[in-house]
């Protein structure tokens, strides 16, 4: 049974990206956002980055500026092992079976995050590709996107280069540093071509790992969170360690496991490990010196 229509498996190779309403049921969707809800009112407590996760970085990560009256928690790390909820939708939800349509039969999960952008949230993703963060012995990787909320022109969607995952793999570092992120002079031509993904709360992006895309800060009186889950296929060997370490790494979500690898050419320079609570920070400091 196919869950994506030849239209969309069309689109998604094409153009890289292809977003799919009604990805998630009502409860699912309810589940996910009450579950949000609660930690932004946790964040209410909090001053710093706080919990933790495998490898020792927090777990919950602050915008500068946070505060209890104005609440501006920017990411959750794996919370697939802390919330039965999003557990669920990343393993047994339509997800997986969607991905497998693409990139299938056999997929794994690698690891998952929530970025949210609160009303007014100065946060926004420069323009990078996901492959030099997380590269693999082939690049049949696929990121899925999952709207908590409605997504909007206004409240910092996220944008793509239609194509360009079948373009060239651009370095993320500059002057020795991991800026994770393009070279300035590449982004101002992306911008100008690009495209932004919004919709209805409970529909998925489904991006694919090379494709060039970005966001802009949240200039709206909505909030705008992402419940963000990277899938593999089955036969694609990570080569270097998760910069997002979880118990559920590798969990296959469809099909079985094979254990064989498939390898195809790539080259490219290592990532360098995130030391902050989320990449927001690692972006910021290396970029913008």
């Amino acid at each position: 049974m196919r869950h994506l229509t030849p239209g969309q498996h069309e689109a998604f190779w094409r153009d890289g990206y292809v977003l799919v309403e009604n990805a998630l049921s009502t409860p699912e969707l309810d589940a996910l956002r009450a579950t949000f809800a609660a930690w932004v009112a946790e964040s209410c407590h909090h001053r710093q980055p706080w919990g933790e996760i495998l490898d020792g970085r927090p777990r919950f990560d602050l915008e500068p500026g946070h505060s209890a009256e104005r609440p501006a928690l920017r990411r959750v790390n794996s919370p697939t092992e802390i919330s039965p909820a999003y557990e669920a939708v990343m393993a047994t939800s339509r997800i997986p079976a969607m991905v497998a349509d693409l990139i299938g039969p056999d997929v794994k999960f690698h690891h998952s995050k929530i970025n949210s952008k609160l009303p007014g949230s100065a946060t926004q993703v420069k323009w990078h590709q996901d492959f030099p963060f997380t590269p693999h012995s082939n690049d049949d990787l696929v990121t899925a996107l999952i709207f908590v909320d409605e997504v909007t022109p206004e409240n910092g969607p996220l944008e793509v280069l239609p194509g360009s995952h079948r373009g060239p793999l651009y370095d993320l570092w500059h002057d020795g540093r991991f800026t994770g992120a393009v070279a300035r002079d590449d982004e101002a031509g992306m911008l100008a071509r690009s495209r932004q993904c919004v919709g209805p709360a409970g529909a998925v992006c489904f991006m694919h790992t090379r494709l060039l895309h970005g966001s802009a800060p949240n200039l709206s009186a909505q909030p705008r969170t992402l419940f963000i889950c990277v899938y593999s296929a089955e036969d694609a060997v990570p080569l270097s360690p998760n910069p997002l370490p979880s118990r559920h790494e590798g969990r296959i979500v469809h099909g079985t496991r094979s254990g064989r690898v498939r390898c195809v050419t790539n080259e490219l320079r290592l990532p360098q490990l995130p030391t902050t609570a989320s990449f927001f920070g690692q972006q910021a400091a290396s970029y913008d010196g």
